[in-house]
Order: C-alpha cells, then structure tokens, then sequence
C-alpha cells in the first residue's frame, strides 16, 4: 500500500501540459513564414514548443516543487495512519490468542473475546479512514494541479498572443502538438519564426533566484 500511494500521489502531483492540436494544411512557401493555410494566402506562421515553454518556465518548477512538498506530507501522514493500524491489529491479535488460550479462565477468555470483536470493528473502521484519506489526498492534489497548470497555461498563452501579435504573426502551432493517433501535428519546420526560447527568456526574466532548481526547496518568493 506504501509504494503504490507514494507512486500515485507523486504522480498526481506533477503539473502535465495536454498538447495542443491544430489542422494545419501548409503548401509551398512564398517567403519566409508566408504559407498558403486551408485556402487563405498571406498567413505569417510561427512555431512554439509550448511543452517546453511550460516544462520550464519557473513558475511550473516551483510549483512541482511545492506539490511534492504537500505529496511527501500526505504521504507521511498516510504511513502514520497505517502504522496505527498496525499496533491495533497486535493488540486484536493477542485478544484472539488470549480468548483461545485454555490456560486462563473461561471469565477471561469471554471478555478477551468480547475485547477482540470490538477491536476488530475499530480496525475496519480504520482501514475505511485510511481509505478515505487517500481518495481526499489525491482529489485535492488532483485538483490543486489542474488549477495551477491552467493558470500557468492562461499567463503562458497571454503573454505569446501579445508577442504573436507584435510580431505580425497570424497564426502560431505548436510544435509539441500530438494528433489523435499520437503523430506529430507539426511535420516539417525550419526553426526560422520559432518563439519557444524568446518566449521562456521573456517569462523567466523575473524568476527569483534558485526558482529554477528543480532540486531547491519552493521559493518563498511564489505563489502557488
């Protein structure tokens, strides 16, 4: 139960980015970035990694950082909850052993019996806690994750709007892109209109020192 909670809730914590889709029907080009794109002429097209983009940007590190930080806190608190349940499930089994024994009374052997059966329910009713934490762990993790990845993806998409926009750019793809049967969206691109690596320098310019360390502790700087 240890590993596969630890493995769950460590996963559960991590932000993922869903890639992005877009149909794209590109022909031949007429100067750089000018493409023909489902009949209409004079598209400026660019590329961005968003899948990068988000990987690294600073506020993604440390919020990884801070829902491991709450995962290993769930996590010990979990092995707290079920090292209880440990010592209550000793103290049934003597019960057991001590009802059985027929070198004690039949007086203490009743009661020891009687002891046991109400131990017993103790413990269903600790396993049904221990269960229900660790449903109400993953689903505030859960959805602490998917609140903060789409925060991140909102600041990340405004930010390349603006930049797209300044830029003269009509329409941007995402290289990261996956189609339905997992095929990369984006076939072909020479790297020439890419914002990825402008757009992370942009987003990354005010990150606090250490911010992107994946190994330091959360900035005390962030919110989260």
């Amino acid at each position: 139960m240890k590993t596969f909670l630890l493995n769950a809730i460590m996963a559960a914590a991590l932000l993922g980015l869903v890639h992005s889709t877009f149909a794209a029907d590109q022909k031949a080009a007429t100067d750089l970035g000018v493409v023909q794109v489902n009949g209409y002429r004079d598209q400026k097209i660019a590329t961005v990694d968003l899948s990068k983009v988000f990987e690294h940007y600073y506020k993604t590190i440390q919020s990884n950082l801070s829902l491991k930080q709450e995962a290993s806190g769930m996590e010990k608190e979990h092995l707290q909850m079920v090292d209880s349940e440990k010592t209550h499930e000793d103290e049934w089994r003597k019960l057991i052993d001590k009802a059985n024994d027929q070198a004690v009374s039949a007086d203490e052997r009743s009661k020891s019996s009687k002891d046991a059966e109400a131990k017993y329910a103790d413990l269903e009713s600790e396993k049904q806690s221990i269960q229900e934490y660790d449903r109400e762990a993953m689903g505030r993790l859960q959805e602490k994750k998917r609140q903060r990845r789409d925060d991140i993806v909102k600041e990340i998409q405004g930010v390349l709007n603006a930049d797209a926009k300044a830029a003269g750019y009509t329409l941007v793809l995402d290289t990261s892109g996956e189609s339905a049967n997992m095929a990369p969206v984006i076939i072909y691109s020479d790297g020439r209109n890419d914002m990825t690596d402008a757009l992370l320098r942009e987003l990354n310019a005010t990150a606090p020192p250490g911010s992107l360390d994946t190994n330091s502790p959360p900035s005390t700087d962030i919110k989260n």
